[in-house]
């Protein structure tokens, strides 16, 4: 078993990491003081993921929302559920899918290492049968149907399907009523044998724990296993969004809009400056303090719903800006407006430098949760980055790098504004 420690000067704090012998990458952040411990598994295994071959061998395709499917099955064995067992521990837990992971978790404050028995326990041990998968269609379908009638998910899968043509990206994570009724157990086992295997996933534990305690449960927990690569599929994405504007009706009191900005897809990774770089252009761009949001807000434009996002996945990248707006239209002319004059002109010297100190502080600030600091280490180890490096990328970004980063996305002329509206 291999261990190394990673320090940061500026956060001035310290996490693990372990190459267990199971195959699984174990990180431990312990939290001096905290009462409270936030436990994640992850698998590099998304809604995206529906073409993959094992080994090099034969293309495998599987229904959209499978990923979110098995997600939900996981949690049952021939015993039970892991919700009854985590209720004895008095552990809070959840799990979610994104487009390019699944991840499962629990937080408490006492019992800690009995729950994360449970954790281990229940990823690790697959119960599938047809009835246990027909059983779960129904319900999944009344979320998926919940999920359609939510303005706020539709304008922005409605976002997603404008800008992107073929990237599985613009399905709906759930799938649909018709593609989940072609899963079967069968199917949910392939996938679960394809992904679920410990090289790749990674734990991250974080708050009052130790390297010792997580390492005992660990290795009496983890199944060593047989690594296997997994090659995921999709067809080359063209960069030009499929449409600039999509529309649907909903019965809203004020119109809601986003408008996605879609990425060229280079060569290189995400990496951690690219990342910090665009955090602090659009917090300068469209933060409440920036000029642009004012603007808007004193035009009677937007109101304090008004955000941005910025989205990164394997073979997909996009900044969203959106919120409610009565004119949504003209609002995202001046967005447009605004971002190509701060192309023409660069980033004001004084804009950068509040945003720079607005994006620090809010990383640094982040450090005081332990959710907050598992679940960005999970992300950052599925796109092979290191949580300090984006602390101090943020710290030395110059004005010239932000300004760099604008020449490179949010192209004004390749965008898609996507809108909910009522019917009048």
């Amino acid at each position: 078993m291999q261990m190394k420690t990673v320090e940061s000067s500026l956060v001035k704090d310290k996490y693990y990491v372990v190459d267990h012998p199971s195959g699984l990458t174990i990180y431990v952040y312990p939290k001096e003081g905290y009462k409270s411990t936030y436990a994640i598994i992850g698998t590099k295994y998304g809604s995206v993921n529906t073409r993959f071959k094992v080994d090099g061998g034969e293309e495998i395709t599987v229904p959209d929302g499978i990923a979110h499917y098995l997600e939900h099955k996981l949690f049952e064995s021939e015993d039970g559920d892991a919700f009854a067992r985590y209720a004895k521990t008095g552990a809070n837990a959840n799990a979610y899918t994104s487009f390019e992971k699944t991840c499962y978790l629990f937080s408490c404050t006492e019992n800690f290492e009995e729950s994360l028995e449970i954790l281990l326990d229940f990823v690790q041990s697959p119960y599938f049968t047809p009835q246990t998968v027909a059983k779960e269609q129904g319900i999944i379908g009344q979320e998926i149907k919940m999920y359609d009638d939510s303005p706020s998910w539709r304008v922005m899968f409605n976002t997603l399907v404008g800008m992107y043509q073929k990237h599985p990206v613009r399905i709906d994570i759930a799938g649909t009523v018709e593609s989940i009724a072609e899963i079967t157990a069968e199917k949910l086992y392939d996938c679960y044998n394809s992904f679920y295997n410990l090289h790749n996933m990674v734990l991250c534990v974080a708050g009052n724990t130790t390297v010792e305690q997580v390492m005992k449960i660990a290795d009496k927990m983890l199944k060593p296993c047989e690594n296997h690569e997994v090659e995921s599929i999709f067809e080359d994405e063209p960069y030009e969004v499929g449409e600039s504007y999509v529309e649907q009706k909903f019965p809203v009191t004020i119109p809601m809009f986003n408008l996605g900005f879609k990425e060229a897809i280079g060569s290189e990774p995400i990496n951690s400056k690219r990342a910090a770089y665009t955090d602090i252009l659009l917090y300068a761009l469209a933060s409440q303090s920036s000029p642009l949001y004012n603007k808007l807000l004193d035009s009677e434009l937007i109101n304090d719903s008004f955000d941005f996002e910025r989205m990164e996945g394997p073979n997909y990248a996009a900044v969203i800006f959106g919120g409610e707006s009565r004119d949504p239209k003209r609002t995202a002319e001046l967005i447009k407006e605004y971002i190509a004059a701060a192309k023409l002109n660069g980033i004001p010297q004084e804009e950068f430098d509040r945003a720079k100190r607005a994006v620090y502080g809010n990383i640094i600030s982040d450090f005081n949760s332990n959710e907050n600091i598992a679940n960005v280490i999970v992300d950052m180890h599925f796109e092979d980055r290191e949580l300090f490096e984006y602390v101090d990328a943020a710290a030395n970004a110059t004005l010239d790098d932000i300004n760099a980063r604008l020449s490179e996305i949010l192209d004004v002329n390749n965008c898609t504004l996507s809108v909910v509206c009522g019917d009048e």
